[in-house]
């Protein structure tokens, strides 16, 4: 009787473990999250709509470790197009509706800006050519649209610069073949995240859509890389590319004298953590031994420039010979290069402490952040309940930056922690729009919140708008200086609209102990 009591006993508990397997195989096949990604405790059981956790983490820089590996944070930064990409573009809960679109990019992958001495230059071909990897389904098909490229619209001297890369032998600061990849997969990327949105109706309008770029050819090619994965095919005519003559994207408001004495202070005190740096010191010194240069003159060159080229498009490092140089003669090596890289990522961390490079940040951005965000309430207000939608908004705006653009914004919304702009990163603003208004607080409660945050009407602005912020498809809206202190067990999930047009229009001054851009710029304190 007990050996049968026993035998049932062993039955039921393997059917058990059995179903348990099964079980954990069925949920192993429906994740709820990228991979590769944890969601934050904090969010687990907040999942929101369609199984997707809002609350995306920001991705983890290689300087919060204590010892980072400067050589994988490299190979991130060339961001090379051969693997494939989660992005969170396009999620929300259900039944809210997505109005607009606001994306700014770092050119894609391009030729160094300096030659290092003595050497030969990286053997790289900025031509295109669709059998040469890496390649894009939509590449020779890109090729033949920018021939096209005449029916548009270019303002300034956009239209003497070349739509495509073309020099065999690519020129200083090309943009090569890689970069346009980068992009093309880019313009994929969102052109999947949004069909199903209906961001843009197929008879889109020229102001719906608005592109603008600076007046160097590899941020041009890239932005029209982008634009054609997004909308493939584009109809010329309808398209105007606007030149911004200002790295910052200032426009007509660039004039800010207290600026650049931060971006100088700055500076001053990249150059005393660099010379204090005995390694890099040292590093530079062998370098310039076996190239058989003055120390000085190899630093000029910026190395780490061309060396990053060879590391991401897998080219040897240069080497010259001994009879070539009054130098030793050899080759720069891998170790020298993970010095230079470990140095500049200790800078970041330094940088965030002292805190000079997000003053300046806040000024630099503030005007672009400042048309962000009247482009954001021009299409809230467009869709005010009440009110007719009118088609003439800009529903897609494209910026195609630098990293000297792309750096001071994520600094200037709060995102220190974020990492240095990749080539091809993108900072994506989206604009939701939720099925009701939201229920805020009672008159009296909130007219004494106002009162008590300095805020004077912004954060009541819009109770059905919301803001989501990107970086490189990771959402890091919480983390954001504008809505890191939003409950994020809060009825509505998203961050308020109201929070962002705050922000831009007075919060961000804070850090500069004052209250608007005018008074920050001409009344520099601290």
């Amino acid at each position: 009787m007990l050996a049968r009591n026993r035998f049932i006993l062993l039955v039921v508990v393997g059917a058990v473990l059995a179903i348990v397997s099964l079980s954990l195989q069925f949920l192993h096949l429906i994740p709820t999250t990228p991979m590769g990604e944890e969601r934050h405790p904090q969010d687990q059981g907040q999942v929101q709509g369609q199984g997707k956790s809002r609350k995306r983490v920001i991705p983890v820089p290689p300087t919060d470790d204590p010892d980072p590996d400067p050589i994988t944070e490299a190979y991130g930064y060339c961001n090379t197009p051969d693997r494939s990409e989660q992005a969170w573009e396009g999620h929300s809960p259900v039944d809210y509706k997505l109005l607009s679109v606001q994306v700014m990019i770092r050119h894609g992958d391009r030729y160094p800006l300096y030659a290092i001495p003595k050497t030969k230059r990286p053997a790289i071909d900025c031509t295109l050519s669709p059998k040469r990897k890496p390649s894009h389904p939509q590449l020779k098909s890109f090729i033949g649209h920018m021939a096209q490229g005449g029916h548009g619209r270019w303002e300034g001297t956009l239209s003497s610069l070349p739509r495509l890369p073309n020099h065999s032998a690519c020129e200083m600061g090309e943009l090569t073949q890689t970069g346009v990849v980068q992009h093309l997969r880019n313009g994929q990327l969102l052109r999947q995240a949004y069909k199903r949105h209906k961001l843009l109706p197929p008879d889109w309008s020229t102001k719906q859509v608005w592109v603008e770029t600076t007046s160097r050819s590899r941020t041009l090619q890239s932005g029209m890389a982008l634009l054609y994965g997004f909308l493939p095919d584009f109809d010329w005519s309808l398209l105007t590319v606007h030149h911004q003559w200002s790295t910052l994207f200032c426009g007509s408001a660039c004039d800010c004298p207290a600026r650049n004495p931060y971006l100088e202070e700055e500076q001053r005190r990249q150059y005393r953590l660099r010379a204090a740096d005995t390694e890099l010191e040292r590093t530079y010194a062998d370098m310039a031994r076996t190239l058989g240069l003055p120390p000085r003159q190899l630093r000029a060159a910026n190395p780490i420039d061309s060396l990053l080229c060879h590391l991401c498009h897998g080219l040897s490092f240069p080497c010259v010979s001994a009879g070539s140089a009054l130098g030793s003669g050899g080759c720069l090596t891998l170790a020298q290069f993970a010095v230079i890289r470990r140095q500049q990522l200790e800078d970041e961390v330094d940088r965030r402490r002292v805190g000079l490079y997000r003053r300046y940040a806040v000024l630099a951005m503030h005007p672009y952040l400042n048309r962000t965000a009247n482009r954001l309430e021009r299409v809230a207000k467009a869709y005010a309940p009440g009110r007719k939608p009118r088609a003439g908004e800009e529903v897609f705006t494209l910026s195609s930056a630098h990293d000297v653009t792309v750096a001071p914004l994520l600094s200037a919304l709060g995102l220190e922690e974020a990492l240095f702009p990749r080539f091809a990163a993108r900072v994506v603003f989206e604009l939701w729009k939720s099925p009701h208004a939201t229920q805020g607080p009672r008159k009296g409660q909130r007219q004494s919140q106002n009162k008590a945050s300095g805020v004077k009407g912004e954060r009541s602005k819009g109770g059905n708008m919301f803001v989501r912020v990107l970086y490189n498809g990771e959402d890091v809206t919480f983390h954001t200086t504008f809505c890191r202190s939003h409950d994020r067990h809060a009825t509505q999930p998203l961050c308020p609209l109201g929070n962002f047009l705050s922000f831009v229009r007075k919060d961000m001054f804070g850090v500069l102990n004052a209250t608007s851009y005018h008074d920050a710029c001409y009344r520099r304190t601290g």
